[in-house]
């Protein structure tokens, strides 16, 4: 016969990340914030375009709005320039006289903007909660016990880091601070030819796709010159002797819109339109890659379509919102873009940009309220800059 007990109740205090995940914690490490201070607007106000153009206009040149690629068209709309996330830290920095700076972005591109930008100005980003789960992947505790396994084994004097420009302020200082540099998917090659210029082995944070495309597709490396840093297991799950070997260190992290693409769906919209072009992201897994037509980031997705003939058609392997927004503006030239994949797939953090968030963080600022200040202390923008500058002084 089973008996059956009564269990009392256990006194389980939820830890750090569950108190973050539930929104009710902030770390300020982590890409991931949840605070937004203030009461927004309803989404459902059909005064909002008004209220965002009130306020815009009130402030006038003490704000300077940057609109990543990705953005909901809502808030392009209000954009005084888009582009990419280096791109976009690099017209802040040119725009000195803007007091504020409103990152229409994710958390670590306000964080770049802010380690370019003068003291003087203030980098906002409307909803605190935008992240980025690859950023995330990588923590600076991390990465700092990944160099220490890199010791041990004998490599770390050898090893060069480059990170992408997609990691938080802390991954780019402790890169500034080894000696290496950062890289954006239009530069990561001659970063990566840099770095082996300076040492025999590279630790590349924090999407392995960049990284292992990089060196197979554009430096013909072979697959077996990379191996896959986990930084879950002890020692990365990796022996002293695959990492003596290896020429590129890859750190386990993705893109988790790109890295949902496949070779199914490529072979899919090549069946469905016969004689389409499938251009995709470097973020893109590596048989994805190798199974498109073209690759490149995201300047060079736009470059490509128009300079496209007219009556050509494209499967667009990257973020949903830019594929509509360049479906309806290539239209009118008679070019066909499709999204690459069946599945609607936006980039979750991006959307929490929306049109409320930024009526919000306008009007706030109108009435000289500063909010959502994005903030990098001095040793650690000393260091990113470092790096951010070694990638500039690239050929």
């Amino acid at each position: 016969m089973r008996v059956v007990t009564t269990a009392q109740p256990l006194d389980v205090q939820p830890t750090p990340l569950a108190l973050l995940l539930l929104g009710r914690e902030a770390d300020p490490r982590s890409e991931r914030g949840v605070e937004c201070p203030g009461d927004l607007p309803s989404p459902s106000d059909p005064n909002l375009v008004a209220r965002a153009r009130a306020a815009k206009e009130k402030l006038g040149d003490k704000v300077f709005i940057l609109g990543h690629h990705y953005q909901r068209d809502e808030v392009i709309e209000f954009a005084d320039v888009t582009g990419d996330s280096f791109k976009l830290a690099k017209d802040a920095a040119a725009k000195p006289e803007a007091e504020y700076i409103v990152f229409c972005g994710v958390h670590f591109m306000a964080e770049s903007a802010d380690i370019l930008t003068s003291d003087d100005q203030r980098v906002v980003l409307p909803d605190l909660a935008a992240g980025c789960s690859m950023a995330d992947m990588a923590t600076a505790e991390q990465v700092a016990e990944c160099w220490d396994v890199l010791t041990e084994a004998g490599v770390a004097g050898a090893t060069v880091p480059v990170s992408y420009m997609n990691s938080s302020a802390d991954i780019k200082a402790f890169t500034g601070k080894h000696g290496g540099t950062i890289c954006t998917s239009s530069n990561a090659k001659k970063a990566l030819e840099w770095a082996f210029e300076q040492g025999e082995k590279v630790l590349f944070l924090p999407d392995q796709h960049l990284g292992r495309n990089t060196a197979v597709r554009d430096m013909g490396m072979s697959l077996d010159d990379c191996v896959l840093y986990n930084p879950h297991k002890p020692g990365g799950g990796l022996t002293a002797e695959q990492l003596r070997n290896a020429k590129m260190i890859l750190w386990r992290g993705h893109c988790s819109v790109h890295g949902r693409f496949s070779v199914d769906s490529v072979e899919d919209v090549r069946a469905r339109i016969p004689g389409v072009n499938v251009l995709v992201h470097p973020e893109c897994k590596h048989e994805v890659v190798a199974a498109a037509d073209y690759v490149g980031s995201t300047e060079y997705i736009i470059k490509a379509l128009e300079a496209a003939p007219a009556g050509s058609k494209w499967a667009i392997g990257t973020e949903l919102n830019l594929v509509r927004r360049l479906a309806n503006r290539f239209a009118a030239e008679d070019k066909e873009v499709v999204f690459l994949d069946k599945t609607v797939c936006f980039c979750s953090t991006m959307n929490r940009i929306d049109l409320p968030h930024l009526v919000w963080t306008l009007e706030s600022l109108a009435e000289g309220n500063l909010v959502n200040q994005i903030r990098v202390d001095k040793e650690t923008e000393s260091f990113a800059k470092l790096a951010l500058e070694r990638m500039l002084a690239l050929p």
